[in-house]
């Protein structure tokens, strides 16, 4: 007897994707033979089951993946002459790839969504966008081509945000159903868990380590979560207002909370105790992240603070300190502004003033040197961080833009908004 390569499930999927194929196109005397030979006899098509059309589905994704491998290697092939020719040089004074910034038109305009998009992320590893919007959905789209891939179904009203694992095995999402999912990337984003124990709507959602993950929610209360077990295994509790956003720490000993009480909190998630409770802004806080390491040189610049000194090697050569995290925070909110704050002192060191509205997510760049923001006011900004000046305005929408993401595989920049498109910003 042959060996199926393919795992049981899946088998059984296929199968009956060859039998809708089949029946849509008329081969009644086939299908009923294959039924048979399959153990698949009483099946009946539906326009509306999941396999209907899935075999043409996957017939054209091959074709697509061919036709862009053998894109790869003819590209490949050429810079392998190239080199062996020396037409390729290094260029010491061009500006490198890791200082693009995204430059207008819109490479391509994402239309499957049917309501406002709530939060876009990029895959870790891979060219692949994920997006969360209020028609309960999670898209899953091909980045480099701009091609729709797979729809996420299960959550019952709004998709409030979602992360995938910094090794891109699984995809979390958070929704105003007061559920977090775990989806598996590698089952064809199968729901593996759902997480139970807010009161009300979960708003953001984060990694916290590999087993852990840290939510924030309406009820005014952040939660830590065993993603094995899927429990709750602690709740930090201080705003008096809608926790609206969550971040984490590069080293997972700390989170930051943004709130509708115009609070930016940070907390220690193993003790659950408050370390900083940062107050200026005048409106809901709608964002707020830590800045990365990458970042506190220009941070440093900005606020005309002292450069950290070379790090200390000890006497077998080995680094006896590295740089902390977490030191910085900046925070988005209603008030139009992004304000950046050193979490040891609790002090506002510096306010990004140009936005015409609220300011609704944003990202840092890659180098560390500037901050991408969105707003109500449907602009892009770039931000110089050393200087803290607006270096750059991008229209991004039609209507309110909502969330952004920095793709670290490609040069992408991926935004979302109320029009219910999502825009995809080539890098250069």
């Amino acid at each position: 007897m042959t060996e199926h390569v393919l795992p049981e499930r899946q088998l059984k999927e296929l199968q009956k994707a060859i039998l809708d194929f089949m029946h849509t196109r008329g081969y009644t005397e086939s299908a009923q033979a294959f039924a048979r030979e399959t153990d698949n006899e009483g099946f009946t098509a539906d326009p509306n089951d999941r396999h209907h059309n899935l075999l043409a589905k996957k017939w054209t994704s091959v074709i697509r993946l061919q036709r862009k491998i053998m894109e790869l290697e003819a590209k490949y092939a050429k810079l392998q002459d190239d080199v062996k020719s020396g037409a390729v040089v290094r260029r010491a004074a061009a500006k490198g790839s890791t200082e693009w910034l995204p430059r207008p038109p819109v490479k391509a305009r994402l239309a499957q969504h049917r309501s406002p998009i709530t939060s876009v992320r990029f895959h870790p590893q891979y060219p692949v966008l994920a997006t969360a919007s209020e028609d309960m959905t999670v898209k899953i789209w091909d980045a480099e081509s701009a091609e729709f891939e797979r729809t996420l179904k299960g959550h019952t009203k709004a998709v409030q945000d979602l992360v995938f694992d910094p090794k891109g095995a699984v995809l979390v999402t958070c929704s105003a159903d007061l559920t977090l999912r775990v989806w598996d990337v590698a089952d064809e984003y199968k729901c593996v868990r759902t997480l139970h124990g807010h009161d009300h709507c979960v708003s953001a959602v984060r990694f916290l380590g590999p087993d852990k993950l840290v939510s924030a929610s309406r009820d005014k209360t952040i939660k830590v979560w065993e993603l094995s077990t899927g429990y709750c295994i602690r709740t930090l509790s201080g705003h008096s207002e809608w926790v609206r956003s969550v971040d984490v720490s590069a080293d997972a000993r700390l989170v930051c909370t943004g709130s509708t009480d115009h609070t930016v909190r940070v907390w220690d998630p193993n003790t659950a105790e408050c370390k900083a409770d940062l107050r200026g802004h005048e409106h809901v806080v709608e964002v707020a992240k830590f800045a990365p390491v990458n970042a506190y040189a220009c941070i440093r610049r900005l606020a005309d603070l002292p450069q950290q000194p070379a790090v200390v090697q000890n006497s077998d050569g080995a680094p006896a300190n590295t740089p902390a995290t977490g030191l910085y925070v900046v925070s988005g909110s209603r008030d139009k502004t992004l304000r950046l704050w050193d979490v040891t002192s609790g002090q506002l060191l510096h306010k990004f003033v140009g936005h015409d509205n609220w300011v609704r997510d944003f990202v840092f760049h890659p180098s560390g040197k500037t901050i991408i923001s969105v707003s109500d006011d449907r602009t892009m900004r770039v931000w110089d961080l050393a200087t803290g000046r607006c270096a750059k305005t991008i229209e991004a929408s039609e209507h309110f833009t909502t969330c952004i993401d920095f793709s670290i595989v490609s040069p992408l920049v991926a935004t979302g908004s109320v029009d219910t498109f999502v825009g995809l910003w080539e890098c250069r």
